[in-house]
C-alpha cells in the first residue's frame, strides 16, 4: 500500500502503519484518523479506496516526506548563516539542546579519541631517547 509516496506494510494496523511516513508520529496519526473517520485498529490491507483517499486528504494538512526534510534543512542552514548559538553547535557537530558533552554525546561527537597527558619525567625520557636515536642515525 502506498500513501503519499511511502510504502506502508499491509499487515499493520492503520494506527501503526501511518507512522512509517516521515513526519507522522503517533499523536498525528490519531488526529488524521479522527478527521478521516477511520478506526485505528483496522488493518491496512482492509482499507477501501474511499478510506485511502480520505486519509490522503487529511495528510495534506501536515508537512511530510521531502517537504519536511527540506524545511528542516533550510532552518538549520539559516541558523548556521546567522551564527547563533544553535547554528554554531550545528557547525561544530555538537549537541544543540543543552546536553552535557563531558561524559556523553558519543553519538553526535563520534568515536572516542584519546588525548593523553603524560608526566613531565616520562616526556623528558622520551625526548632524550628521540635525540639519541637521531644522533645514531647521523653517525651512520
Amino acid at each position: 500500500m502506498r500513501i503519499s509516496g511511502f510504502d506502508i506494510p499491509d499487515e499493520k494496523k492503520v494506527g501503526i502503519g501511518l507512522t512509517y511516513i516521515y513526519g507522522v508520529g503517533r499523536s498525528n496519526v490519531y488526529q488524521i484518523l479522527k478527521e478521516a473517520e477511520i478506526d485505528p485498529n483496522l488493518r491496512v490491507k482492509d482499507l477501501t479506496s474511499q478510506q485511502l483517499s480520505r486519509i490522503q486528504k487529511a495528510l495534506e494538512k501536515f508537512p511530510v516526506g521531502g517537504d519536511l526534510r527540506q524545511s528542516v534543512r533550510e532552518n538549520i542552514q539559516r541558523l548556521k548563516e546567522i551564527k547563533c548559538w544553535r547554528g554554531i553547535r550545528h557547525i561544530k557537530n555538537l549537541p544543540v539542546r543543552g546536553q552535557r558533552t563531558r561524559s556523553n554525546a558519543r553519538t553526535k561527537r563520534g568515536k572516542r579519541k584519546t588525548v593523553g597527558a603524560i608526566r613531565k619525567d616520562i616526556a623528558l625520557r622520551m625526548a632524550k631517547a628521540q635525540k639519541a636515536k637521531e644522533k645514531a642515525e647521523k653517525k651512520k
